[in-house]
C-alpha cells in the first residue's frame, strides 16, 4: 500500500512540492488514517429493533479515529489531504467542501422531514455513510446556527457507522462558533471531535500559495476610472463586443441572476453578489455556471459592511472550489481589503485564495 508519506516524498523529490518541516511532522498521523481505512469495513445500519437495544457491534468501529489538521492558511492541509485521497486504497471515499456537504445534509433533512421520519438525521447519516468510508472535509467552519445545532448529532450517527473523518480548519476545535448563539449546546460537539479525532495543529511559518508566478493581471486596484476601464476593456476583448445579457441560474426553485454573461463567462459587481441574502447555495450554483466570473467595484471590508463581507468569504469559497477563473477591481490588494475588525481573522484564508488564483495556471478550463 502506498503511504501519503511515499507520495509526500516523491512530490518533494520531482520538485513539485517544497520540503516543509511541519508537513513532514503531520505525515506520520495521515498514514495512521490511511492504514486504519484500508484494514476497517463498512459498518451496517441497525435495524430498529438492534437500535432500541443498543446491540451496534462496536468491535466494527475500532481503528476508525479520524484526523482534525487546522492551522494558518496556505500550509498544506489541503495538499496534504490530496495525498491521502490519493493513497486511500477504497472505493468508497470522498472530499467535499463542508459548506457544500452541510448544503447537502440540510437539503437531505428536509426530504426526510416531508416523509414523515421521527428522526431525519439518522436516514440523511445512513445515506452518507452508505457512499464514503472515507469522508474529507476542506475548511470546516461553523458559523450558521442551523449547522451548529445539528451537527453533532450527524456526526455522531456516521461515527457510529465507523465513517473516517477527515477535515481541515483554519481553527482548532475550541474556536469554531465561538460567541455563536446558544453555543453552550455546541459544545458536546467540540469533545466528540476530540474524543473520535486526532487534533493535530499544522505550524509550518510558510504560506505555500505565496510567491507564484502569475500571468496577466487579473485584479486591478484601486479603485478608480483607470482600473474600471482596464475591467471594460478585458470584457470587450473576451466577448468581441457582442451582447452580454443577464444569465438566470436557479437554486431551490429561486432565480439568481448574474447581470452579464456570455457562454460560460459571467459578469457582476460585487453588490448585486453579496448585498442580497444568498447563501452557499447560490453561490455554488454560480461557480457551477461560469468558467470565468469578473467581479467589478469590491469595497474595503470591515465591521460597516461585515454581512456582504461575509458573503464575500462564502462566494470565494465557492468560486476556489470549483476551479472558477476570477477577474477583478477591487478596492486594494487581498491582503490588505480587511484589515480589521470582526472578521478579519477568517478572511486570512480568502485573501490566500484570492491571491492563488492569480496564477497563470489557475482555472477549470485550462484543466480541460
Amino acid at each position: 500500500m502506498t503511504t501519503v508519506t511515499a507520495l509526500y516524498e516523491s512530490r518533494v523529490g520531482s520538485g513539485q512540492l517544497k520540503d516543509d518541516a511541519a508537513q513532514r511532522s503531520a505525515l506520520p498521523a495521515f498514514d495512521a488514517v490511511l492504514e486504519s481505512v484500508a484494514q476497517s469495513r463498512p459498518v451496517q445500519a441497525r435495524s430498529g429493533w438492534r437500535r432500541w437495544f443498543g446491540t451496534e457491534d462496536e468491535a466494527q468501529t475500532e481503528g476508525t479515529r479520524g484526523l482534525y489538521i487546522w492551522g494558518g492558511v496556505g500550509r498544506g492541509k489541503s495538499m496534504l489531504m490530496d495525498l491521502l485521497m490519493e493513497a486511500a486504497p477504497i472505493p468508497d471515499k470522498r472530499r467535499v467542501h463542508f459548506h457544500e456537504f452541510m448544503q447537502e445534509i440540510h437539503a437531505g433533512l428536509n426530504e426526510a422531514r416531508k416523509r414523515g421520519d421521527r428522526d431525519a438525521i439518522r436516514p440523511v447519516a445512513d445515506g452518507v455513510a452508505a457512499k464514503a468510508r472515507l469522508l474529507c472535509f476542506d475548511e470546516m467552519q461553523i458559523t450558521d446556527i442551523a449547522d451548529a445545532m445539528i451537527v453533532g448529532r450527524l456526526f455522531e450517527a456516521l461515527f457510529s457507522h465507523g465513517v473516517c473523518i477527515v477535515t481541515t480548519s483554519n481553527r482548532a476545535p475550541e474556536e469554531l462558533y465561538k460567541n455563536g448563539l446558544n453555543r453552550h449546546r455546541f459544545l458536546p460537539f467540540i469533545d466528540l471531535l476530540h474524543e473520535k479525532m486526532e487534533v493535530l495543529p499544522l505550524d509550518s511559518p510558510h504560506d505555500h500559495r505565496q510567491g507564484r508566478t502569475t500571468g496577466e493581471q487579473v485584479w486591478f486596484s484601486p479603485l478608480n476610472r483607470e482600473t474600471r476601464a482596464d475591467m471594460e476593456a478585458i470584457w470587450t476583448e473576451l466577448t468581441d463586443g457582442q451582447p452580454t445579457p443577464p444569465m438566470t441560474v436557479e437554486v431551490h426553485g429561486r432565480k439568481v441572476e448574474i447581470a452579464q454573461h456570455l457562454g460560460r463567462m459571467g459578469r457582476a459587481s460585487f453588490w448585486d453578489l453579496c448585498s442580497r441574502a444568498l447563501g452557499a447555495a447560490d453561490y455554488l450554483a454560480i461557480a457551477n455556471a461560469v468558467d470565468l466570473l469578473m467581479i467589478d467595484d469590491i469595497p474595503q471590508l470591515s465591521s460597516s459592511n461585515f454581512n456582504e463581507a461575509k458573503r464575500f468569504v462564502t462566494l470565494v469559497d465557492a468560486l476556489y472550489e470549483a476551479k472558477v477563473r476570477v477577474i477583478a477591481s477591487a478596492a486594494a490588494e487581498p491582503e490588505r481589503l480587511y484589515i480589521e475588525g470582526e472578521g478579519s481573522f477568517e478572511f486570512e484564508r480568502t485573501a490566500s485564495r484570492l491571491r492563488e488564483m492569480q496564477d497563470a495556471s489557475w482555472g477549470r478550463a485550462k484543466e480541460s
